[in-house]
């Protein structure tokens, strides 16, 4: 009996296991939903308890942008090449490129992708190199929100916030802060910034080839920025840029024709030169004059957002540029200085100013600091009664500056009218107007006075047939002035006028002190003659500005634009 009763008390293993298994899964399952459940709850608290982050200092940092006369890109100011612009701004079929190259789902996802977060933990775990693949909106949340570090909790909250950004804003203001921050290469952040860099145009005027150009690069920015320099990354993006096209294309984002008719387009030289010429000379200028007109530092300026609308022509400018570089330059250390400026009568808007050969090697601008010595060049206000201020001042000076030289025979041009010189002609922040100039002129001669100093000077009025071979400068309406003779001559200065323009060249030269870093005046080398050069070049700059047509003040230019807007 006793022997019965533990047999039946142990059962084999194989029944005892069977008898326990449902039993044991009932647990795991119970085990397994609670973890779940704690899981899900964790996730719906960390949602909760989770903020969206305010943009890092760096990606709200932007630079200010000065533009010609005519609003071509001149170039900027700030720690930063990045300029806010509304999506609106931003043409569709860029909008279009850039989702058929980044986030094809972007319209109708949740801000994230469930597989590329698991790629890239997976790749997190095993040290493996770090994945791409995520949504438009976590590389937003990645790149204006977050750090840069590398981390499972970083990753997790970069999708949290990704998820409530998605629920809390609308797809196009996600869009609109990627556009603005994401990095496109050439030092450049946002896409108006990208735009002027590769293209040298507005985001708003990108063509639809451009636009693919630019979706394409986000793919590895350091790599495709040489993209129109090195052939081998040229060719690579061709073929990407092709890929994002036949995506617009397959999506219905371009039409059938608008794909065959684009060309891959042409790029902006990269690297640039450090100076770009002439344009940090002007920028210069016009910084100081903008920050001083807002009230603010040139720090605060460069790193405020502005958009500086300047009254120079970058065409003229590029001309003057050309024709003073022919100057072969000074022989056994001396140095030959070539100042122009061309500006308004009556209004005071500069159009053209020529400071130095090499922003890089000399920062000096001669336009406007140098005091030159003047010579003759002042000598036709001599018989003039008073002249009213700032011009009687001027007329006394012996070493003007080439701008105040010109800003005098602008008076003139004026008939006696002196109008204070300016760089500035508008700026604006995020589409807004906060400063216009207001031209600043007052009656310092009066008519009379004005003729009779034209008369003497030999300048004008109409100085439009300039015939320099004529070796008649003064019957065609060029003076020539300046300090010395033959060949000892230390200064020449040629002037001409009309009722549009008024225009100076200056020619100078120094040599090394005997100081270091140190210069003294040096007379001027006789080969070529520096009369005949300083008139060819004016004539040759006459005559680029007036093929142009008439020159408009920037108030007339805006007035103009204010009433097509």
């Amino acid at each position: 009996m006793l022997s019965g009763r533990r047999h039946r008390e142990r059962a084999p293993l194989r029944i005892r296991f069977r008898r326990n298994r449902g039993r044991r899964l009932r647990r795991l399952c119970y085990a397994f939903l609670t973890l779940l459940a704690t899981l899900c709850a964790a996730a719906v608290v960390a949602y909760h308890l989770t903020s969206i982050p305010k943009p890092h200092p760096e990606t709200v940092t932007q630079s200010t942008v000065f533009l010609d006369s005519d609003g071509a890109y001149l170039g900027r100011r700030g720690p930063v090449d990045r300029q806010d612009i509304p999506l609106s701004a931003v043409p569709r079929h860029v909008q279009d490129a850039v989702i058929a190259a980044e986030n094809r789902s972007f319209r109708t996802d949740s801000g994230i992708s469930p597989r590329a977060i698991a790629r890239a933990t997976l790749a997190t775990l095993t040290g493996g190199d770090p994945q791409g693949g995520s949504t438009i909106t976590q590389q937003y949340v990645k790149n204006a929100l977050l750090s840069p570090e590398h981390s499972l909790a970083r990753k997790a909250r970069e999708a949290l916030i990704a998820i409530k950004l998605d629920r809390t804003r609308s797809k196009d203001e996600i869009l609109e802060g990627y556009l603005d921050t994401v990095y496109f290469g050439r030092g450049a952040a946002g896409i108006q910034s990208a735009a002027r860099n590769y293209f040298g145009v507005d985001a708003k005027s990108l063509t639809v080839a451009q636009g693919a150009a630019l979706a394409s690069i986000l793919n590895i920015p350091s790599y495709y920025e040489k993209a129109g320099s090195d052939p081998k990354v040229t060719a690579k993006l061709e073929n990407r840029w092709e890929w994002v096209l036949d995506a617009m294309a397959a999506s219905g984002s371009i039409t059938a024709k608008q794909r065959a008719a684009a060309r891959f387009p042409a790029f902006r030289f990269y690297p640039p030169g450090e100076t770009e010429g002439q344009r940090q000379y002007l920028i210069d200028v016009a910084a100081k004059e903008a920050a001083d007109r807002l009230g603010i530092t040139e720090d605060r300026l460069a790193s405020g957002g502005y958009s500086v609308t300047t009254t120079f022509d970058l065409a003229l400018q590029d001309s003057a540029t050309q024709l003073v570089q022919k100057h072969p330059g000074g022989k056994k250390g001396v140095r030959v200085h070539t100042a122009v400026v061309g500006m308004v009568p009556g209004d005071g808007a500069v159009r053209l100013l020529y400071g130095g050969s090499d922003y890089a090697r000399q920062s000096f601008n001669d336009a406007v600091s140098g005091a030159v010595e003047a010579g003759t060049a002042l000598a036709p206000f001599s018989e003039v009664g008073h002249a009213g201020e700032p011009l009687g001042k001027l007329v006394k000076t012996a070493a003007p500056t080439p701008l105040n030289l010109a800003s005098a025979y602008a008076t003139v041009a004026a008939d006696g009218r002196y109008a204070t010189p300016y760089t500035v002609a508008r700026i604006t922040r995020e589409g807004r107007t906060v400063y216009r100039a207001r031209p600043d002129a007052r009656q310092v001669l009066d008519e009379k006075e004005a003729l009779v100093a034209g008369v003497r000077s030999g300048a004008g009025p109409t100085p439009s047939a300039v015939d320099v071979d004529a070796g008649s400068a003064e019957a065609k309406g060029f003076a020539i002035a300046g300090a010395g003779g033959g060949i000892t001559r230390r200064t020449v200065w040629t002037t001409g006028y009309d009722d549009r323009l008024a225009l100076t060249v200056a020619l100078f030269a120094d040599r090394a002190g005997s100081r270091k870093g140190t210069s003294v005046p040096a007379q001027l080398p006789n080969e070529p003659s520096p009369t005949e050069f300083a008139r060819s070049v004016a004539a040759g700059i006459w005559d680029a500005a007036t093929s142009k047509g008439g020159s408009k003040s920037d108030a007339e230019s805006d007035a103009e634009g204010d009433a097509a807007n």
